[in-house]
């Protein structure tokens, strides 16, 4: 079995990339609306700051800032992927070992996360977010995607609704093809 390290930096900024078990199904938009409240509740009893989220038919990417002295990024994803799971009827073909260990058949077990370094990967990760529709066709432009933190930020100004137009989005953000 890998070894997996995680660094726990309390108050760190992180990006994450978590996936649907069967990456063909369109779980995640079909019922867009028990995951966003299941990151409600999360936040509201273990608090973080969504810097970038969106959502994906078969994967989620999120940016988040969690609170200073607090760095259980891995409970808060437990409890919403706990919680999206639970509110979905039972459907799912279980393999034996998920029906030994009461699991159900959604998600991926574990998640892909990194680090924030600094502004420049921060920029990076959060317009990775949100050029993501884009990059698997889903749109044409950045701001048709109506599952994303984008429009958040446009109204904030911090970016312009045709940011990202035509582009294409490089680089190694932990997501399989």
């Amino acid at each position: 079995m890998p070894n997996y390290r995680r660094a726990f930096v309390p108050g760190g900024c992180w990006f994450f990339t978590v996936n649907l078990l069967e990456r063909r199904k369109t779980l995640l938009v079909d019922h867009v609306a028990i995951l966003r409240e299941a990151v409600a509740i999360t936040r509201r009893d273990h608090p973080f700051t969504i810097e970038a989220f969106v959502v994906l038919p078969d994967h989620l990417h999120a940016v988040w800032q969690l609170p200073p002295g607090d760095h259980d990024f891995s409970t808060r994803w437990r409890l919403i992927k706990t919680r999206f799971a639970r509110a979905l009827p039972k459907q799912e073909r279980l393999r034996a070992v998920r029906v030994a260990r009461n699991e159900r058949g959604i998600w991926q077990r574990r998640f892909w996360e990194h680090l924030i370094r600094d502004e420049a990967d921060y920029a990076r990760h959060v317009e990775y977010c949100y050029i993501n529709p884009l990059k698997h066709g889903l749109v044409t432009r950045v701001s048709d995607w109506p599952f994303s933190s984008f429009h958040r930020d446009v109204r904030a100004g911090l970016f312009p609704e045709d940011w990202a137009g035509g582009s294409e989005a490089s680089g190694d953000f932990g997501e399989r093809m």
